[in-house]
């Protein structure tokens, strides 16, 4: 098993929540497309227009989000550390095959670990920026409060799915 990640709060964001439904249930919500799709993006604020997750190190991790009148924003990551049920870590810093990433968005790496408690999910995930300033920029931009909202809706969702 992989050491914990040490959280610095003025770098770190990091979200617990306790989903009552089984662990496979959270881990096939997080890990295929047309669950994610429903919950990722805070639904007042726009939609998933696009999908792609090849769930393996180096895999691509695709997201593009729609807002407005269809405007489209991509995303392009790359998963790093892939543990079914248990652990998921991916990046917007590397393109996929691990390449380094041309963007000019804020960069994050993302956690995503699980545990079965009783017959529920104890979820946490963690948003690692680079410095304060980009963890400043990305609370300026609402990406916290989005990332809180998108959370809920992950929760809503793999209720609906049990």
């Amino acid at each position: 098993m992989s050491k914990p990640i040490t959280i610095n709060p003025k770098l770190d964001f990091a979200l617990e929540r306790f989903i009552d439904a089984p662990r496979h249930l959270v881990w096939e919500a997080l890990t295929k497309p047309e669950h994610l799709k429903e919950w990722y993006m805070p639904k007042p604020w726009g939609r998933i227009s696009n999908c792609e997750m090849d769930v393996r190190p180096g895999g691509i991790f695709r997201i593009d989000i729609a807002v407005g009148e269809g405007q489209e924003f991509p995303n392009l990551g790359c998963f790093l550390e892939v543990i079914p049920m248990e652990r998921l870590i991916w990046t917007s810093m590397l393109f996929p095959g691990y390449r380094p990433a041309v963007f000019d968005d804020i960069p994050i790496t993302a956690i995503v670990t699980m545990e079965t408690v009783g017959a529920g999910t104890r979820y946490v995930f963690t948003a690692l920026h680079r410095d304060e300033a980009d963890f400043e920029k990305n609370k300026a931009t609402g990406w916290q409060q989005g990332t809180e909202i998108a959370v809920d809706q992950f929760v809503a969702h793999v209720k609906s799915m049990k």
